[in-house]
């Protein structure tokens, strides 16, 4: 059982601390647990009674009324908001819903009904990526059980390799390179599979090497296909520490290339970088250079 601080809930949710406490007095909405030590917490149905709550106050229902509904009234209440609703927030709140509970069938229902109105591209971007921001925290801390984390990242991730095989790349076209690798003890790879369908989407070639990639590897990859980009996204691994040596060795040897780096341990810190590295901040700064790129290449 995943357990939660009322500042999870706050984070989860968007309703502040202090309105959930008053909530809990004025309308008994939860009951939270305590530990041995008196410490309150709370649990899933807690977290999936106040997404459902959110929800539904945030599309024009009082409070009063939401808290009078019996659990089946506001989950009905809540399908129906859902299936009609674009707003994003409702669409991450439905996704972590459908994290708590298993839910496959509704993860497929968000999944495919966005990917429908808005295109896959946009549902990533404006959906999974913040879902995947808000609870990211959680999943570090412990807080989210660590099944729940495997389940929805392993759908997820079947989503963008599905869609990675729909791209249609014409291998005579004279089209930018780019290659794609994790380094050695580097397992988070959603960032780099997302980098992948988005290179590929705009008609350029891309090698995936994907995760845990050895440097003597990498470099024996690197001389049969000569990249003009290597791509490559640092979450966990190499730690603070080392990921300045780490990067600036990957530059030097292979200098010819411009090596894009991102993640974690790389964006927002204070590292002296080679000339022909670049930090990318977000994804659309790596649209941006696959689409000048692309542009260059056929103007010129």
């Amino acid at each position: 059982m995943s357990t939660y601080s009322i500042k999870d809930l706050e984070q989860l949710s968007g309703i502040k601390a202090h309105t959930l406490r008053m909530w809990e007095q004025r309308y008994n909405l939860m009951l939270p647990k305590r530990t041995d030590t008196n410490i309150r917490f709370y649990d899933d149905e807690d977290l999936k009674l106040i997404l459902n709550v959110s929800l539904l106050n945030d599309n024009g229902y009082k409070i009063s009324k939401i808290a009078s509904m019996s659990e089946e009234e506001m989950r009905g209440e809540v399908l129906k908001l859902t299936e009609r609703s674009l707003t994003y927030d409702d669409q991450i709140h439905s996704l972590t819903l459908a994290m708590i509970d298993f839910d496959e069938d509704r993860f497929e229902k968000i999944i495919s009904t966005n990917t429908l109105k808005l295109g896959f591209e946009n549902t990533m971007v404006n959906i999974i990526y913040p879902f995947l921001s808000k609870i990211g925290v959680l999943w570090q801390t412990g807080s989210i059980n660590p099944a729940q984390e495997h389940f929805i990242s392993s759908l997820i991730r079947q989503k963008i390799i599905v869609a990675i095989d729909g791209q249609y790349v014409d291998k005579k076209a004279n089209s930018v390179k780019y290659m794609l690798f994790l380094p050695e003890g580097e397992l988070h790879e959603m960032t780099l599979l997302f980098s992948y369908f988005l290179i590929k989407s705009r008609g350029n070639r891309v090698i995936y090497l994907g995760q845990s990639m050895p440097a003597n590897d990498l470099e024996e990859a690197y001389k049969v296909h000569r990249p003009e980009y290597i791509l490559t996204v640092v979450t966990t691994t190499p730690s603070q520490e080392y990921v300045e040596t780490y990067l600036n060795k990957l530059a030097s040897r292979f200098e010819s290339s411009t090596l894009l780096v991102s993640g974690y341990q790389v964006v927002g810190q204070d590292l002296n970088l080679a000339k022909n590295i670049k930090v990318l901040s977000n994804l659309n700064q790596l649209v941006e250079i696959v689409e000048d790129e692309s542009e260059n290449r056929m103007t010129g």
